[in-house]
């Protein structure tokens, strides 16, 4: 198939953006949220596929600083806006965007790649694997409880205009991104996605609500989100549907989760992409009637393995050979010396003897902390080569804090 892969024009925009909205279902979205998208997007970074004068496919890559464990911010693209038009499936041209995009991604110094796939299946042979995990929840507050920290009644609430809030919301936020690997620091102009709040994204909620957490004055938390009304004949049974909340220590945690529970006419709160450790599930009184769900969230692909592996700190000392293999991108197909401990770390080449054996895509899975090398090797998809090896690697990756990814993109 003759096709032409070339950078974004800025007036070839609408026709990009159009077929992207057409690969995922053909639903509109707002003038507002278009507008904003538009606005957002690097069309430097960004690709498509034509046939002819017809776009047939898409792909995009944001510019984000990704916490790792140790707290750095590390360059990552943030692979997004991929389709590929229905027409043209099966002809190589996903596969083409993929092989641009990362050729891309390692010429402009960015070790990392992520992504959220709307279909699992798909980035694995690509090198993506599931680094993170996230949670949802759908809580009956008629028969959960939360026994709360103390100084949570020291925590006043105040309901704010999202917008108007915006400011001190963010504030909070970045002062959380260190402290967490797998969130990422908002581009200027990210904020102003939280506070949309077109009328058909509410299926039938109230619009966007947000509650600040104060402390002496100070902002030390958040929550955004909408009322679901409903009735039955016994009474109110409305439903809380937490958008996104965060604070900066357990008690404002506490203070908002408790008030949402306690809503009048509601008797559920629902909320999704949580993490996988948040604190609150600790002070549920039953946490079986909080229907937890857990699933796939960011897929993390090194680009450059030396210089990914180079940029997270490890929990215990560490000083082992890895033998990588990377068909796709086959400039990090080798054996890899890695030695580091919680100051810092050191990934050169080397032709000394491996202790593992184990592709690219096992690398990112494990890069975040949040899935162990272990349970890779469980599944048979890391391989031992020196005894006691990987279990010195497995303790050394490993996070004390969940990895989480707070919001797709």
């Amino acid at each position: 198939m003759a096709t032409d892969l070339r950078v974004l024009r800025q007036d070839d925009w609408d026709e990009w953006y159009d077929n992207l909205i057409r690969a995922f279902g053909g639903v509109p979205e707002s003038a507002e949220e278009r507008a904003l998208f538009r606005e957002l997007t690097r069309t430097d970074r960004s690709i498509g596929v034509w046939d002819d004068d017809t776009c047939v496919g898409t792909a995009g890559a944001f510019a984000f600083r990704l916490t790792v464990p140790g707290g750095a911010a590390v360059p990552a693209a943030g692979v997004t806006m991929v389709s590929v038009a229905a027409t043209h499936r099966r002809r190589g041209v996903l596969t083409s965007m993929m092989r641009r995009q990362l050729d891309d991604v390692r010429s402009w110094g960015e070790p990392l790649a992520v992504l959220t796939a709307s279909e699992p299946a798909i980035y694995g042979r690509f090198g993506y694997g599931v680094g993170t995990y996230h949670l949802s929840a759908e809580i009956d507050t008629t028969r959960v409880r939360l026994s709360v920290p103390p100084g949570t009644d020291d925590v006043r609430l105040r309901y704010a205009s999202p917008a108007e809030a915006l400011g001190a919301c963010e504030a909070v936020y970045a002062e959380l991104v260190p402290r967490r690997p797998g969130m990422v620091a908002r581009i200027p102009g990210w904020e102003r996605l939280w506070v949309l709040d077109p009328e058909s994204g509410r299926d039938g909620a109230s619009p966007l609500q947000c509650v600040v957490a104060e402390r002496g004055g100070e902002t030390v938390g958040y929550a955004r989100f909408r009322i679901k009304p409903g009735w039955e004949p016994a009474g109110p049974k409305g439903t809380v549907v937490l958008q996104d909340l965060d604070a900066l220590d357990p008690a404002a945690q506490a203070a908002l989760w408790r008030f949402l529970f306690d809503i009048d006419l509601t008797s559920k709160v629902t909320t999704r992409g949580r993490p996988v450790d948040e604190g609150w599930q600790h002070m549920a009184s039953d946490v079986r009637r909080c229907s937890l769900l857990m699933r796939d969230s960011l897929y993390v692909r090194l680009v450059d393995v030396g210089a990914a592996l180079e940029a997270r700190t490890y929990q215990a000392p560490v000083d082992l050979v890895l033998d990588v293999e990377d068909a796709f991108c086959p400039w990090n197909t080798g054996r890899w010396r890695l030695t580091g401990d919680a100051k810092g770390a050191s990934c050169t080449r080397t032709e000394d003897a491996a202790d593992l054996a184990l592709t690219v895509r096992e690398l990112g899975s494990a890069y975040l902390g949040g899935v162990t090398l272990d349970a890779l090797a469980a599944a048979g998809r890391v391989r031992e080569l020196r005894q006691g090896a990987l279990t010195e690697a497995s303790v050394a990756f490993a996070s004390t804090v969940a990895p989480w990814l707070p919001h797709g993109f």
